[in-house]
C-alpha cells in the first residue's frame, strides 16, 4: 500500500500525517485516485447527460414537457442532499465500504432508469442514482488529499477540475449521440463499463478499515433531517416556480415557507451543536469563504450555459439531440489539452490572477452571445464555445487551491462536502433564475415588438396580404382561413424573435455573474501552490 497513506478515512488522525510523508505518491495511490476521478466524472456527467434528450425521454415515459425537467432535477436533489452526509457516513461504515457500495449502486440505479415507464418511477430511480453518485464526488477529492503529497496535489486538483468542467460539457454530446442512434435508454447504460473498472481498482487499492457504528448514536440527526427537508423543498421550489408563476401558486408558497423554516433551523443547529454535520464556521475563513462564493457563482455559469445553449438550439433552431451535443462538444474537448497544463502555470504565476483571467475569458464567451439572431446556429457558436472552453479550463484548479489554502487535511472532507453542496445548489438556483429571466425577457421583448407589429402599419398589412396569397396558392381555398394563417405566421415570427432576444439577455446575465466572481476572487489572500491543505469540489 502507498506510503503516503495509512488510512483513507477522512478526518482520521492518521490521514494528515500520512499525506506528507513522501514527495511522490506510489503507483497504487495514483490508481486509487484515478479510479475516484472516474466516479466523480460520471456523477457530474449524469447531471447533464439527459439535457439534450429530454424530449425523447418524455415521450418514452409518457409525460409532458413541464414535468420532464424533473428527470434532471431529481438526480440533482439526490446529490445535493447526500454530499454533506458523505464525510459522516464514510466514517460510520468505513471509507472503503462506503465508496465501494456507492460505486456499485450508482450504475445499478442508472441502468434501472432505462426500464422506467412512467414519470414517478423515473424520478425515484434518478433520485437514488443521484444519491449514490453524489457520494463519489467529495470522496474522490478526499482521496487526492489523503493519498497524494502536497507537491502532487495540484495535479490531482487538475484532474478533478477536468471532471467538474469537462463532464457537464460533454454530457449532452454523449446523451444526444446515443439517443439519436440507439434510443434514449442507452444513455443510462453508459456508466456500466467505467464503473466496473472503478470498482475493481478501488477494491484492490483502498485499505480496509473498521466500521464505527457507534458514531450512529452521535450523529447530528436534527441537522440531517432539517437539511434534507429544507434542500428538497428548496429544489422543488426552484424547479416548479417558473412554471407555476412563482408565488402566485399556493403550492410554491407553502414549499418556500417549508424550505425557509427548515434551512434556518439547519443553520442554527449547525452553529450550536458540538459535532455539526456541516462545518459552517469554515466560511469565516477569508480564502475559504470568498472561494466558496466564487465557486457558487461559477457553478451558476457552468450549469447555466449547459442549460441555456441546448434550450436555444432546440427551441429556436429545432436541433435534434445529436446536433445539440455536437455543438456543446466544443466547450469540452479543448479542456482536455489545457487543464493538465494549469498546475505548471500555477508554479509561475499567482493562482488568483490565473483564476481571474479564466473567469474573465469565460465571461467574455457569454458576452459574445448577446447579439443572437435568426442566423445564429451551430457554426456561429463555434468560436464562443472554444473561448468558453479556454476560460473554464483556467478556472477550477486555481479557485480550488485558493479556497482550500489553510484548510487542514483533517478538515478536507468537511470542506469538500460544504463546497460541493453549495456549488450544486448554486447551479440549481442559477438554472431556475435563468429560466425565469428567459421567460420574463421573452415576454418583455414580445410586448415591445408587438407594439410595432400592428395592422395600422402599411408594411404589416402588406405582409399579411402577401402571406394570404401564399397560403391561397398552396392549398388553402378559404380566404378567411388563409388570412388567419397569415396572421398566425406573423405572430409566430414575433414570438421567435422575442425568444431569441430573451436568450441574448440570459447570456448577458451569466456574463455579469462571472464578472462579479472574477472581482471577488481578487479579494482572497495570495497562497503558495503546494501549500493547499485540503480541497473542495
Amino acid at each position: 500500500m502507498s506510503t503516503t497513506m495509512q488510512s483513507v478515512s477522512p478526518g482520521s488522525p492518521a490521514a494528515p500525517a500520512a499525506a506528507v510523508t513522501s514527495e511522490r505518491a506510489s503507483a497504487t495511490a495514483w490508481i486509487a485516485v484515478l479510479a475516484g476521478m472516474i466516479g466523480a466524472f460520471m456523477a457530474i456527467l449524469n447531471i447533464q447527460i439527459t439535457n439534450a434528450s429530454l424530449l425523447e425521454i418524455e415521450g418514452g415515459i409518457g409525460t409532458g414537457v413541464d414535468n420532464g425537467a424533473w428527470i434532471s432535477t431529481s438526480y440533482l436533489i439526490g446529490e445535493i442532499v447526500v454530499i454533506p452526509l458523505t464525510d459522516y457516513l464514510s466514517r460510520v461504515f468505513s471509507f472503503r465500504r462506503y465508496m465501494l457500495a456507492n460505486a456499485i449502486l450508482f450504475p445499478l440505479f442508472s441502468a434501472a432508469c432505462s426500464f422506467a415507464h412512467d414519470l414517478g418511477t423515473m424520478i425515484v430511480l434518478r433520485g437514488l442514482q443521484g444519491f449514490a453518485g453524489g457520494v463519489l464526488i467529495p470522496m474522490a477529492f478526499t482521496m487526492v488529499l489523503t493519498k497524494l503529497p502536497k507537491a502532487q496535489q495540484p495535479f490531482g486538483l487538475a484532474l478533478f477540475a477536468l471532471s467538474v468542467t469537462f463532464a457537464p460539457a460533454i454530457g449532452p454530446t454523449i446523451g444526444g449521440y446515443l439517443t439519436e442512434n440507439y434510443g434514449w435508454q442507452t444513455i443510462f447504460f453508459v456508466n456500466t463499463p467505467p464503473s466496473i473498472a472503478m470498482v475493481i481498482a478501488l477494491y484492490f487499492t483502498l485499505e480496509k478499515t473498521p466500521m464505527q457504528l457507534s458514531l450512529l448514536r452521535q450523529g447530528d440527526w436534527a441537522g440531517i433531517v432539517t437539511m434534507a427537508i429544507g434542500l428538497s423543498a428548496l429544489q422543488t421550489v426552484l424547479e416548479e416556480g417558473n412554471k407555476d408563476d412563482w408565488f402566485q401558486s399556493p403550492f410554491i408558497v407553502k414549499l418556500a415557507l417549508t424550505a425557509a423554516v427548515f434551512l434556518i433551523a439547519f443553520v442554527i443547529i449547525e452553529l450550536t451543536v458540538e459535532k455539526p454535520l456541516v462545518q459552517l464556521r469554515l466560511l469565516k475563513r477569508r480564502n475559504f469563504g470568498i472561494g466558496v462564493l466564487v465557486n457558487v457563482l461559477v457553478g451558476v455559469a457552468l450549469f447555466g450555459t449547459v442549460y441555456i445553449l441546448p434550450q436555444y438550439l432546440g427551441q429556436v433552431q429545432r436541433y435534434n439531440a445529436e446536433q445539440i451535443g455536437l455543438v456543446l462538444a466544443w466547450t469540452g474537448l479543448p479542456q482536455l489539452l489545457i487543464i493538465p497544463l494549469v498546475p505548471l502555470l500555477m508554479k509561475r504565476f499567482d493562482a488568483r490572477y490565473i483564476g481571474f483571467v479564466g473567469i474573465s475569458i469565460f465571461a467574455a464567451s457569454c458576452f459574445m452571445n448577446i447579439t443572437l439572431s435568426l442566423d445564429s446556429a451551430g457554426d456561429q457558436f463555434f468560436v464562443p464555445n472554444i473561448v468558453r472552453a479556454i476560460g473554464q479550463a483556467l478556472v477550477l484548479t486555481p479557485i480550488t487551491v485558493i479556497t482550500t489554502a489553510g484548510i487542514a487535511p483533517s478538515e478536507a472532507a468537511a470542506a469538500s462536502g460544504l463546497t460541493n453542496m453549495l456549488r450544486n445548489l448554486g447551479g440549481a438556483v442559477g438554472t431556475a433564475t435563468l429560466a425565469t429571466v428567459l421567460t420574463k425577457r421573452e415576454q418583455f421583448h414580445s410586448n415591445i415588438i408587438g407594439q410595432s407589429v400592428t395592422t395600422f402599419r402599411d408594411e404589416v398589412r402588406d405582409r399579411i396580404n402577401d402571406l394570404t396569397q401564399y397560403f391561397m396558392t398552396h392549398g388553402v381555398t378559404d380566404l378567411a382561413v388563409a388570412q388567419h394563417k397569415a396572421i398566425a405566421a406573423i405572430g409566430a415570427t414575433v414570438r421567435r424573435q422575442a425568444l431569441i432576444l430573451g436568450f441574448s439577455d440570459t447570456f448577458a446575465v451569466i456574463g455579469v455573474v462571472l464578472a462579479l466572481a472574477a472581482v471577488a476572487l481578487l479579494f482572497t489572500r495570495k497562497i503558495e501552490v503546494g501549500g493547499a491543505g485540503a480541497g473542495a469540489h
